[in-house]
């Protein structure tokens, strides 16, 4: 994790840094371990009162730590511990926004060692429809017309010859025709 630090009459030494830099490391790794995020640090010190504030964007949500103290690491701390809270949380919910519902009435899941029972098959339903007697005969030219880009079949009867026909879309966008 790349840190920015902005200190307001407040200086940091290279090994009060390296400690800082493993604290936000963590955090790091909780939002993203292969992406390289970004947190900006901003330490001020107000009539012996240290702030830091720590802000991290994480997939356009800013993350924002705030800690005060009278001991500058104590407030940077503070700062990193609700940053990492905010992270964990986030990430939770991203994780479980991503997940499928589990059905209704579900029990705990089967043990690893067991081997998965296959699901039965969906009774499949067979609807009839009689609509010849409200249709009339159609010419090649007339079911071609009738097909939109939303049918992918059409069954008819040919006019000359009274037959059950069927027209059908192929893939590259002509049409295969089969005569009963």
């Amino acid at each position: 994790m790349k840190i920015t630090y902005t200190g307001r009459q407040v200086e940091l030494a290279p090994a009060e840094l390296k400690k800082l830099e493993a604290r936000f490391a963590k955090i790091g790794k909780l939002l993203d371990g292969k992406r390289e995020c970004e947190a900006h640090v901003i330490l001020s010190l107000e009539r012996h009162l240290h702030q830091a504030e720590a802000t991290v964007r994480y997939f356009n949500h800013q993350l924002v730590g705030l800690g005060s103290s009278a001991n500058l690491f104590e407030a940077i701390h503070a700062a990193a511990e609700k940053l990492e809270k905010q992270a964990v949380k986030t990430r939770t919910k991203w994780r479980d926004n991503k997940r499928e519902p589990r059905k209704a009435g579900s029990e705990a899941p089967p043990p690893r060692h067991a081997a998965p029972e296959p699901e039965p098959e969906p009774q499949r339903l067979i609807y009839h429809v009689e609509n010849h007697k409200k249709r009339k005969p159609m010419t090649l030219d007339e079911a071609v017309l009738q097909m939109d880009d939303k049918r992918d079949y059409l069954v008819y009867r040919d006019a000359e010859t009274d037959r059950v026909v069927m027209l059908v879309r192929r893939r590259d966008g002509h049409f295969d025709l089969v005569e009963a």
